[in-house]
């Protein structure tokens, strides 16, 4: 995919608007998801999302390549994130309860949870009691712990991609996700015992 990206990118630069359209349809629902799973609310995650195109549209004449465009456009994605948290330090973030966009949705975040019995009400009731525990420990982390992890089980990147995406070290990373996996687990731990 990431020679197609570069191909893309390529027509795209050059003013084609059908290429810059298919980097669009092709990394939407990712940037979506990263977005909504760091801000935890529907419409300001869609309003984001379309902040990150709109800065990738401005910015792609000046993308050199030297990464691939995933973790240039994850990049961007992140740092508008962070941004957003920067405008609303002093403001508490409440359990948005927007996340219920049916079971696909919930799968792609939630892998672990969905795989619990749909077949009985009760099985329902618990996979969407446990996701909705797992999503208010997670609005909980703090931003920089936050992102790592989203970063890495969510998203499934590698310590280098997140590094790249993040900007900071692998060491970094690694310390990052060691904070963030013991907090949710401390969170979580009187749900699943």
């Amino acid at each position: 995919m990431e020679a197609e990206d570069k191909i893309l990118v390529q027509r795209a630069k050059e003013g084609d608007q059908a290429a810059f359209k298919e980097l669009v349809l092709r990394y939407q629902r990712k940037v979506y998801m990263i977005v909504y799973s760091m801000i935890s609310n529907h419409q300001e995650a869609m309003d984001k999302t379309q902040e990150v195109f709109l800065r990738v549209h401005r910015h792609l004449p000046s993308f050199e390549g030297t990464s691939s465009f995933y973790t240039w456009i994850y990049r961007i994605a992140v740092n508008i994130c962070i941004d957003h948290y920067r405008r609303r330090k002093l403001q508490s973030y409440e359990y948005d309860d927007s996340f219920k966009h049916g079971p696909a949705l919930q799968e792609e975040v939630f892998p672990v949870v969905s795989s619990a019995s749909r077949e009985t009400p009760t099985g329902r009731l618990l996979r969407e009691e446990l996701a909705a525990k797992i999503r208010a420990a997670l609005d909980k982390l703090p931003p920089k712990h936050r992102q790592v992890l989203i970063l890495r089980e969510l998203e499934g990147l590698s310590y280098q991609e997140i590094a790249d995406v993040v900007g900071i070290s692998i060491g970094t990373v690694m310390s990052r996700l060691f904070h963030a996996r013991k907090k949710m687990q401390s969170r979580l731990s009187h749900y699943v015992n």
